[in-house]
């Protein structure tokens, strides 16, 4: 008879600092990784074109049951994010997270995640990992791959729409590839906001050869004169920033890995390099999440890779106009080749991410002895 018994590694959080959670360089080499997995067509997502970023518990925004769970905070719900990643890990995955704006003055994340990987032949849990830092720290890295292949490579002033811990992460895999950053601006909620004085000290504490960090007054002062931007803002719908693309330098590189929108669409359309993570993903998004005003019309979503999907359907853009980073990165479509070129990328996070560094961390432990091991059954009680 085969050996029925199951055991799988926990890895609290301090379990997954001490595996390396948060080493930027590497979570950057493996996020580009599964990035060209991806373009290979070696992963599967959720829906029928395996491009899904997850199944979202929506919550209502009003309901007469007393008591009912509502939508009346920023970044209310609960995700699962189930996915597969191919190559030389081979192997499933699930993130799952519940999210609520209420939780910060709690003293808690806006969002606690858990990540799961499974053996894909059996289904069975081989690891279980706290995953507040493996989903932080994959977010960032995503930002610098793109930066990696279409920002210009003379990079000095780096703006940071959002300072939050993600925004933070972000800060983490930049200064990872870019040794000549001289000024760092920041754009919080406002001039004195907590998280900016903090993310202020953050860089001046680790980043000595940082010149200056300045935390801006307006949005407009975060966007011009700077070389690259990484939004990543959480927020209520329609309170994201709104840029104005005269505030743009030529070569401006902009990350948007929140919520924001731009004044005006036909400069998106016309004048902007249009890249994203997963186009399949944006166009899901499209059928989920767009709201109307009472008279019908279309709302802004927030999202970069939205409008593309919906400049796309109106034919008011080519699908070729916008480019999937894992094809820059397999040398299928081009990076940057113009200097003077304004780009506008659209990163929305997805379960491969998770899975490839998480697969990674879990590796770490394993080899280094980190972690507890639990068994599921010796053999299960229900036999087949």
């Amino acid at each position: 008879m085969d050996n029925t018994e199951i055991s799988f590694l926990y890895l609290n959080e301090n379990d997954m600092i001490q595996a390396g959670v948060l080493d930027a360089p590497a979570c950057i080499s493996t996020t580009e990784e599964v990035l060209a997995l991806l373009s290979d067509g070696d992963v599967l997502m959720g829906g029928k074109n395996h491009r899904e970023h997850g199944i979202q518990l929506i919550f209502p925004r009003e309901s007469p049951i007393p008591g009912f769970p509502l939508e009346d905070s920023p970044d209310r719900r609960f995700m699962s994010m189930p996915g597969y990643l191919g190559g030389r890990f081979h192997i499933a995955g699930e993130k799952y997270y519940g999210s609520n704006g209420r939780n910060v003055p709690k003293g808690l994340p806006r969002s606690i995640l858990m990540f799961t990987l499974n053996d894909v032949e059996t289904g069975a849990p081989i690891a279980y990992m706290s995953a507040n830092l493996l989903s932080a720290m994959r977010t960032g890295a995503v930002p610098a791959v793109m930066a990696k292949y279409t920002a210009r490579k003379d990079i000095h002033t780096i703006s940071f729409l959002g300072t939050g811990e993600i925004n933070r992460a972000i800060l983490k895999c930049f200064m990872a590839i870019y040794d000549n950053v001289t000024t760092i601006k920041l754009r919080g909620s406002s001039a004195r906001s907590k998280s900016a004085l903090s993310m202020k000290k953050f860089v001046e504490d680790n980043y000595p050869d940082v010149r200056e960090v300045i935390i801006c007054e307006t949005l407009e002062q975060a966007c011009r004169d700077t070389d690259l931007i990484s939004e990543a803002v959480s927020t209520i719908n329609r309170q994201w920033p709104l840029v104005d693309p005269a505030w743009l330098a030529p070569g401006t590189t902009i990350i948007s890995s929140g919520t924001m929108d731009l004044t005006d669409h036909d400069f998106i359309a016309d004048h902007m390099k249009k890249v994203v993570d997963n186009k399949g993903m944006y166009d899901d998004y499209v059928k989920v999440y767009q709201e109307y005003d009472a008279n019908g019309n279309k709302l802004s979503t927030g999202t970069p890779g939205i409008f593309f999907s919906e400049m796309i359907s109106k034919g008011r853009i080519r699908d070729s106009d916008v480019t999937e980073i894992g094809n820059i990165i397999r040398g299928r479509a081009p990076g940057r080749t113009n200097d003077d070129d304004i780009y506008l990328i659209s990163a929305g996070g997805m379960p491969i991410l998770d899975i490839g560094w998480g697969y990674e961390c879990y590796r770490r432990a394993k080899d280094k002895g980190i972690g507890t091991w639990l068994k599921l059954w010796d053999s299960p009680y229900m036999g087949v």
